[in-house]
């Protein structure tokens, strides 16, 4: 009777140690799969995080662009603005002198 008492409580210990390690062993599984998962998904919010910025630049681009040629305008009118008053100064002059001259 002892044998088989004792029989049976190895083979009970046996059974516990092999399921214990299988468990083990599958929380070890879940876990690297969790890992994975994680790992995937971080790079997925970094890849549609740099899509959003690079959109972003985009767009603070075409706005930059429009602003500055914007401004390339009002400068070129300006300038334009400034080149006809200054031509109508040297004409104005100019007949200035000639009636200086001509004494008229």
């Amino acid at each position: 009777m002892l044998k088989t008492v004792l029989a049976v409580v190895i083979s009970l210990l046996l059974v516990t140690a092999v399921s214990a390690d299988s468990s083990i062993k599958e929380k070890g599984k879940e876990v690297g799969e969790a890992f994975k998962k994680a790992g995937q998904e971080t790079g997925r919010a970094f890849k549609e995080g740099g899509r959003e910025i690079g959109q972003g630049f985009k767009e603070m681009g075409k706005e930059s662009g429009k602003e500055a040629k914007k401004a390339g305008r009002s400068m070129g009118d300006r300038f334009r603005d400034a080149g006809r008053k200054t031509g109508d100064a040297f004409k104005q002059m100019g007949r200035d002198i000639r009636k200086f001259f001509t004494g008229k």
